[in-house]
């Protein structure tokens, strides 16, 4: 009998394959690889085929999901941060600003409204809820995101931004769910919170991302010049600044996410030869784009019919109303005043405005803070009910998402565009 890894193996080399030389095809199409790659994990999890499980006697490894998850997002942010040119200047990210400040915390106190009203959880339970799910994924919105360093876009660079920056900056209110669960008085840790969770880990993981790159860039420079490296192992250094980058920060309880989008901010402002970061962009994207099979094949492993059922209208309501209601509302509040860069408008166009509302698109990093709060104190039927919730809106989104995405940036490439690109020069060593 065939061992089933070898069937996985064959599975997935089977898939890659045929993706690959389809993709002529399916990026004509309605339809996003994720989508592709969810059914095919639906097939080989336990509900079909039974060939990938991370469940065993019913005990599920969130461990495993989360350091998975973990590794994608913080190579995914790090792309994030390479494809941006746009210099450092608040003027030119004001877009970015807004969907951070206002927007992020919109979207997370109106889940755990949503959460404490309507699905019988506590503050601390919704609030976490909210932490979630509130984050836009950098990993699955690749068609909505700046297309390359030259795109300067103003609805994919700011989409681009926030899902580089959301996935690093929800951790302090998901640190605010885990501490209100573990003890209902927040008088005893709501200080620690504030110094701690918000304002040193965000400091430190802004100065890690910086002085990391720079240092790594500057010990390349110095031994490029004495001896050049293998052509063929160059492109691992994108990858070594990554994994120094985040775990040094979070050796000082800095937040790696933040600190790895930095480092790629820096290493694309820190070569003279702009060949270089490119380069780098495209290895980091090949490895992104392998990881992302893997976690949406997982992604479609865990999913169990029975549970999704169970809170099937749970799901629906906060589905719902998170893509339909808050974050476009949220948006819309967000940009008010909002003027496009080079344009003549005094304000977004609203259609531009919608898009940024609608491609409010979930997936790894909304895995990755569930796995990681399950190992950090949520447990039980709230555990339960936050992961089911959780899977089923992140599976929408795949599938919405991914559905609509092609033609809708379509119409607006053809409609809008023209009012939201500008040129905007780059500048170089902007952190020196």
């Amino acid at each position: 009998m065939v061992d089933i890894y070898i069937i996985d193996l064959f599975v997935i080399g089977l898939l890659l394959l045929t993706v690959t030389l389809g993709s002529g095809w399916i990026a004509r199409l309605p339809l996003s690889f994720a989508l592709i790659y969810l059914v095919v994990g639906i097939l080989l999890g336990p509900s079909v085929f039974g060939l990938i499980q991370l469940r065993r006697d019913e005990v599920f490894n969130a461990e495993l999901l989360e350091k998975i998850t973990e590794l994608v997002v913080i190579i995914s942010v790090f792309s994030c941060g390479l494809k941006i040119v746009r210099p450092l200047k608040l003027k030119l990210w004001g877009i970015t600003a807004r969907l951070i400040v206002f927007l992020m915390p919109i979207s997370i106190f109106a889940l755990a409204v949503v959460g404490k009203l309507f699905l019988g959880m506590n503050w601390a339970e919704a609030i976490l809820l909210g932490a979630i799910l509130a984050p836009t994924d950098p990993v699955l919105a690749s068609e909505v995101q700046l297309t390359d360093t030259n795109d300067q876009d103003e609805l994919r660079f700011g989409l681009t931004s926030e899902g580089g920056l959301n996935d690093a900056l929800a951790f302090p209110f998901v640190y605010f769910g885990i501490h209100a669960l573990e003890d209902d008085n927040w008088g005893n840790w709501f200080k620690q919170w504030i110094m701690v969770d918000l304002i040193w880990a965000i400091a430190v993981g802004i100065i890690m991302g910086i002085v990391v790159a720079k240092s790594i860039v500057w010990i390349e420079k110095r031994i490029q010049k004495r001896r050049p490296t293998d052509e063929l192992m160059e492109d691992f250094i994108a990858i070594s600044t990554i994994l120094l980058t985040y775990s040094l920060t979070e050796m000082v309880n800095g937040y790696g996410f933040l600190a790895v989008f930095v480092a790629g901010l820096v290493v694309q402002r820190s070569y003279k030869n702009p060949e270089k970061p490119l380069a780098q962009l495209k290895f980091v994207e090949q490895v992104e784009k392998l990881l992302e099979v893997g976690t949406i094949l997982l992604l479609g492993s865990i999913l169990l019919l029975k549970p999704m059922l169970n809170y099937a209208m749970q799901s629906l309501l906060v589905i719902i109303l998170l893509f339909l209601i808050i974050r476009p509302v949220g948006v819309w509040i967000s940009t008010i005043g909002k003027r496009p860069l080079d344009s003549h408008r005094r304000t977004f166009h609203p259609g531009t405005r919608w898009l940024f509302g609608w491609f409010g698109i979930r997936g790894v990093g909304s895995l990755y803070y569930l796995a990681y709060a399950f190992g950090h104190g949520l447990k039980g039927e709230v555990g339960e009910q936050i992961a089911w919730i959780t899977y089923t809106t992140i599976v929408v989104s795949v599938i919405v998402h991914g559905i609509s995405a092609t033609p809708l940036m379509k119409w607006y490439q053809r409609n809008l565009a023209k009012e939201t690109n500008t040129t905007i020069p780059a500048t170089i060593d902007e952190f020196e």
